[in-house]
């Protein structure tokens, strides 16, 4: 390549000088100048190309490595459940079990059909959000009442919560929003909310700020909090806060917040 160019340059440098009748002398000292600042050129442009090249393969590596992690903790997630709900079966199926047990078992199973169906809810969402295929039809609701009715559906989850609400006498907040992402936001925030937490009773505040043009909804826990360097990294797909030994071990998918910031 080096040679090509320089051939190149030399054979352009000299064209120029016969074609406009110029005097050679004057770019003989200058030639040499001329081919190494050209090729300097190139050698950054050929390193440009290997950085970014670099870079991208990076990116390409890392996505790889949340992808392959995701896979791992999800079908984890899956199979946690269904290997439980076989054992609590064949129990069944094997041994006389008394009715007070029977209840007890039948609770754990619904705890375990509840995950998997949560988990599988979690899939069909980030597909729906990602092919923008769900409700687009706004409603003008309070938001006071909607997260109240929502809390009061979902009360089987978040039954070992205290969930407080600000609710300023005779005010509303009334907003244009989709309901089902609404819903969905709540979820994934107040789930996140109290399986970060290794306090006796997870606490979750929910607070309002009006600005001229928007309205700010706050929550505020009492969880483990998240480390500073996982602040702009957590709404990533299928990224997940690390878990450190003085904290708690969880679960999931690492798309929960993603979908909640989309």
């Amino acid at each position: 390549m080096y040679i090509y160019w320089y051939i190149g340059i030399s054979e352009g440098l000299k064209s120029i000088v016969y074609r406009y009748q110029l005097d050679p002398n004057q770019f003989i000292g200058a030639k040499p100048w001329v081919v190494i600042l050209v090729l300097s050129l190139l050698v950054g442009v050929i390193l440009a190309g290997i950085l970014i090249i670099f870079i991208y393969n990076m990116k390409t590596l890392q996505l790889y490595r949340m992808q392959h992690t995701f896979i791992n903790n999800f079908t984890h997630e899956l199979k946690t459940p269904v290997t439980s709900l076989k054992l609590y079966l064949e129990t069944f199926t094997k041994y006389e079990i008394p009715r007070d047990e029977q209840l007890k078992y039948i609770s754990f199973m619904l705890q375990d059909v509840e995950r998997l169906s949560n988990n599988i809810n979690s899939i069909l969402n980030l597909a729906r959000i990602e092919s923008k295929v769900y409700d687009r039809k706004f409603r003008n609701v309070d938001l006071i009442e909607l997260i109240e009715e929502f809390l009061s559906n979902n009360r089987h989850i978040f039954r070992d919560c205290d969930i407080n609400i600000e609710k300023p006498p005779g005010k509303e907040y009334r907003q244009l929003v989709i309901i089902s992402l609404f819903e969905m936001l709540l979820m994934n925030i107040l789930t996140n909310a109290k399986k970060y937490n290794n306090s006796a009773r997870p606490c979750i505040d929910i607070t309002f700020e009006e600005g001229e043009k928007d309205l700010l909804i706050r929550f505020k826990d009492n969880g483990v909090g998240i480390e500073k360097g996982d602040r702009k990294k957590i709404f990533k797909k299928f990224y997940q806060g690390k878990c450190h030994e003085d904290r708690i071990s969880v679960g999931g998918s690492g798309i929960g917040l993603y979908l909640a910031n989309t």
